[in-house]
């Protein structure tokens, strides 16, 4: 699955991403609307990870719908 699918179909994913990263609210969820680059930013935020470490756990995540 590409991240364009995931972007087109986000409110589908929305669950999905609150059961892994439950500290972005609502209204996080709605601003980031499915981009991956602001996805990985709020969570940096939220979580006060690094950004490799960030963009490896999403990578993870993306893997795991497959």
């Amino acid at each position: 699955m590409n991240w364009d699918r995931i972007e087109g179909d986000w409110k589908q994913f929305v669950g999905k991403v609150k059961e892994k990263w439950g500290k972005l609210t609502d209204d996080d969820l709605a601003a980031i609307n499915g981009k991956r680059d602001q996805l990985e930013g709020k969570i940096q935020e939220r979580y006060g990870h690094a950004k490799d470490a960030v963009k490896k756990d999403v990578d993870d995540w993306h893997a795991s719908l497959k």
